[in-house]
């Protein structure tokens, strides 16, 4: 029997959630979040016109939905989130695009070492992998930068001795003829991986002493440029503020206004919701609050210390976007304040936290 997809679409409430397109044979086709269920799933079947033709492609292959409401945006953000990794929908691939997230690559071994730059990165593959970055262009610009201030640029890479057109133009240190330029090359990559790991800066003295013997020989033109260069590596170092924020591994408590009359609770950790739950805002719920945050937090025993893995990324994002949105008052709680003797710090920490909020109004959602 067919779906009367507008009839049902009509039935849709108007708050936020999170909406599964199914295809004739049931399959999840696309997976969605709204802070509007109604408005959202309705704007597929309107302006058509404007839709791309991934989403022209996807309405005409649409033949139901299923949709889980959320008391909040952020937690439609995160079940949306959690679903698409989880089911790995058709067009969900098809609309992200695969350059999101990127990674330097530097191999290990052979002869002909390379830098290069990477979407997926492949374990044991005779590579080491830094990142991710989510600027392709700072990536390009930094090792555009290294290559030129090292003479890098080697147009034949895996020539057989013999010397490339970059060499006689002074641009390649000469490692495709081999011999001790190739040591130095290899040499350069691996002061390079320590630079990006934190342990070798001499990459940057270089490039830095390069900038003053230009200035120094009134080349100001060569100086600029590698002003330019080493600002350019060095902004490598400069970890987003998301995947910083996100590698510390906070405790967090958020609260923020579901209606008028409750508020709701987010313990976070890393990337995971540990705990949520809806209070009435007329209550007295510090108690109630801090006896939560002492038994989800104390239950999170497992070591979450680590890079910020290419999954948790999307996850980093909308948290860290969430707690600066203006739309939650939230607190970062230290591992101190759960014990015992501090926990009349806690108590004061959450007392201001539940004074921030009655500024905060409950989100109004339009038909």
């Amino acid at each position: 029997m067919a779906i009367n997809l507008p009839d049902k679409v009509k039935n849709l409430p108007l708050t936020p959630g999170v909406y599964l397109m199914k295809d004739s044979q049931g399959q999840i086709l696309y997976v969605g979040k709204a802070k509007n269920l109604k408005n959202r799933v309705q704007s597929y079947f309107q302006n058509s016109k404007n839709h791309s033709p991934k989403i022209k492609k996807l309405v005409k292959h649409l033949r139901d939905f299923d949709y889980i409401l959320t008391d909040t945006e952020f937690e439609a953000f995160m079940l949306e989130c959690q679903l698409i990794q989880n089911m790995k929908p058709l067009y969900n691939r098809m609309m992200k695009s695969p350059q999101s997230f990127i990674y330097i690559s530097i191999s290990l071994t052979g002869k002909h070492r390379k830098i290069d730059i990477a979407y997926n990165p492949i374990e044991n593959d005779g590579k080491v992998y830094f990142g991710p970055f989510t600027s392709r262009s700072n990536v390009e610009r930094a090792l555009r930068g290294l290559k030129e201030c090292f003479r890098l640029n080697c147009s034949k890479p895996n020539g057989k001795n013999s010397a490339c057109l970059n060499y006689s133009l002074g641009s390649c240190l000469g490692q495709c003829l081999g011999g001790p330029a190739e040591q130095q090359y290899n040499d350069i990559l691996d002061r390079f991986i320590g630079f990006l790991k934190g342990t070798d800066m001499s990459i940057l003295k270089d490039m830095n002493q390069m900038m003053l013997n230009a200035s120094e020989t009134f080349d100001f033109e060569a100086a600029s440029a590698y002003r330019d260069h080493t600002q350019a590596v060095s902004s490598l170092l400069k970890k987003e503020k998301v995947i910083e924020f996100t590698q510390e591994n906070h405790n967090i408590a958020a609260i923020e206004r579901a209606t008028d009359s409750t508020i709701k609770l987010f313990l976070i950790k890393r990337t995971k919701i540990l705990f949520s739950h809806s209070y009435s805002a007329a209550g007295n719920i510090e108690e109630k609050i801090k006896t939560n945050i002492l038994a989800y937090l104390k239950k999170d025993e497992a070591n979450t210390a680590g890079d910020v893995s290419r999954q948790e990324i999307d996850a980093a994002h909308i948290i860290y976007r969430y707690l600066h949105s203006g739309s939650c008052s939230y607190i970062i709680i230290p591992e101190k304040w759960l014990d015992p003797e501090n926990h009349s710090t806690l108590d004061l920490a959450l007392k201001n936290l539940l004074n921030n909020i009655q500024h905060l109004q409950p989100p109004i959602y339009h038909e």
